[in-house]
């Protein structure tokens, strides 16, 4: 197994239009710059072991797009069924379809281990970490919490879904957070 970071299929749906965090940044430029921030041991740690996170505070955040917006009383909400890929289950999205979207702060690359992804078969590289996504955070947020539909998918372990379980607190953070800020369907 190759001690680098890889590309995962998963992470080439952030695209213009994906309605989720996109850059013009190629994703092997991610990957190689994951990869050296983990050299230097610069990386927070996920919600479960084989889950790391690695922090973009500078200069570079400007070229992430942000897909949030802050949830007022004028903010117009649009509902549908949707999946992310045709073997999961369908969920409802609500997203906003007005509003500006905040200005990025920082920007988070997700990293997954090879043995997590083998789990459920989704390893797209023999990589010993692979990024499998990447978020804009609005600037004054320290900290984005996982969607609610995220973690019920990695709680219920499915399909689509790596396996996690999450405290009370990280549950309510997640939905008091996503009760004030909504991502912006594309224009």
């Amino acid at each position: 197994m190759k001690n680098k970071v890889g590309v995962s299929d998963f992470v080439k749906r952030q695209t213009k239009n994906s309605g989720k965090t996109y850059t013009l940044l190629s994703f092997d430029f991610l990957a190689n710059l994951a990869e050296k921030e983990i050299k230097k041991n610069n990386f927070k740690n996920g919600y479960r072991d084989g889950v790391i996170i690695v922090e973009i505070k500078d200069k570079l955040t400007e070229k992430f797009k942000c897909p949030f917006i802050k949830i007022d009383k004028k903010t117009k909400l649009k509902a549908e069924m949707t999946r992310r890929r045709p073997e999961e289950e369908a969920y409802i999205r609500i997203k906003a379809t007005n509003g500006k979207t905040l200005d990025t702060g920082k920007v988070e690359l997700i990293l997954y281990r090879h043995d997590v992804l083998k789990e459920t078969n989704e390893n797209s590289t023999d990589c010993k970490w692979e990024l499998i996504s990447f978020h804009g955070i609005p600037k004054n947020i320290k900290k984005l919490p996982m969607s609610p539909i995220t973690m019920m998918r990695n709680q219920l372990q499915l399909k689509g879904g790596t396996k996690g379980k999450y405290s009370s607190k990280e549950w309510a953070e997640s939905v008091y957070f996503w009760q004030h800020y909504i991502l912006k369907e594309d224009d």
